[in-house]
């Protein structure tokens, strides 16, 4: 912490009362409009006092003069700088909760892992890296729900993904009413920076809204859609005829993905296992960057009231001191006067 003025040009108002005393005429003196004090003898002789009282006086005076000044420069400690998270992008993230995400063609350390598993993982680490964003999550299969708004809090839409079940609202797909949710969540949002990242391993055949009619409401609303279709290209299955390779993902519309992100001015991903999938996230955290450096602010305390509270007790002080010596002489004087 440091501290520093906010009007330091104020210190040039140091020397004033030295300019004062040295330029404006002297008080003329006169007996008009004068005063009449009828202890003004004692007051007079306490106030004159020796050389050294008089430096003390004046020496105090400046002190009190200083004081003023540096309070009018507005003195503030300005604090360590404390970054500010930068207003980012606001990104919906779509996730098919399908039964056929439960599937087993892809491999996770070595071992068969379902879709979701993989997709949790992976989807997971891309919310974790948009530091400054706004990030929801619309899950769905036969139809569509927000498990989490738009919120800066990554943390909790990632554990709400990786607490996402396979079939928690039906077996099918809804892609369409997928992305009505979705820009539901996204239209109050400003212009420019609204993103929808939606990932399926099938075709839209359940829900009410058409995917590319959903597509056209995006496009109108600038609303870029990436659209991601995951599943192995082949696996081998164990069939009554004995082992052959088959197509897990055939039921993928790649077709309409396409057209999808297309429209919107998005891109459409094919991920057919974890390694890939991860690749999609990262061309996606390229395509749209995390916003640059956070802002960065300095928090200041105002301490101004120091030197001006320090100046008023200098100034009472020292008027107290002139008065321990005025009123016992003053209360004499009095005194002799009601004797009399």
């Amino acid at each position: 912490m440091t501290l520093t003025f906010l009007w330091p040009f104020a210190v040039l108002l140091l020397p004033v009362p030295l300019l004062a005393r040295r330029l404006l005429p002297p008080r003329p003196e006169g007996a008009d409009g004068a005063l009449k004090v009828p202890f003004f003898k004692s007051l007079a002789g306490s106030s004159g006092g020796g050389m050294a009282t008089r430096r003390v006086s004046a020496l105090l005076a400046w002190v009190i003069w200083a004081l003023l000044v540096a309070a009018m420069a507005r003195p503030v400690i300005v604090g360590e700088p404390a970054p500010l998270p930068a207003e980012g992008r606001d990104i919906m993230m779509a996730v098919d909760l399908s039964g056929s995400m439960g599937r087993e063609d892809f491999l996770a350390n070595g071992r068969p892992a379902t879709r979701l598993d993989v997709v949790k993982v992976a989807a997971g680490d891309f919310i974790a890296r948009r530091e400054g964003d706004r990030i929801g999550l619309v899950l769905f299969s036969d139809r569509a729900y927000v498990q989490a708004p738009l919120t800066f809090d990554r943390k909790v839409v990632g554990e709400f993904l990786d607490e996402a079940q396979v079939g928690l609202t039906g077996t099918e797909t809804a892609i369409g009413d997928a992305i009505a949710v979705s820009l539901k969540r996204l239209k109050d949002r400003p212009e420019g920076d609204r993103v929808l990242v939606l990932l399926t391993d099938g075709a839209n055949n359940a829900g009410v809204t058409p995917p590319l009619r959903a597509a056209e409401l995006a496009k109108e609303m600038g609303v870029r859609i990436y659209t991601i279709g995951v599943g192995a290209s082949q696996m081998v299955a164990n069939t009554a005829f004995g082992q052959r390779l088959v197509n897990p993902s055939s039921d993928l519309d790649e077709e309409t993905l396409t057209k999808i992100a297309d429209l919107t001015g998005g891109r459409f991903f094919r991920a057919t296992d974890a390694g890939g999938l991860a690749q999609v996230y990262r061309e996606i955290d390229r395509l749209e960057p995390v916003e640059g450096d956070p802002q960065v602010v300095r928090p200041t305390i105002s301490v101004f009231h120091w030197p001006l509270g320090l100046a008023l007790i200098l100034a009472l002080s020292a008027g107290l001191a002139r008065l321990s010596v005025l009123f016992p002489r003053h209360g004499g004087f009095a005194t002799k006067e009601a004797a009399r």
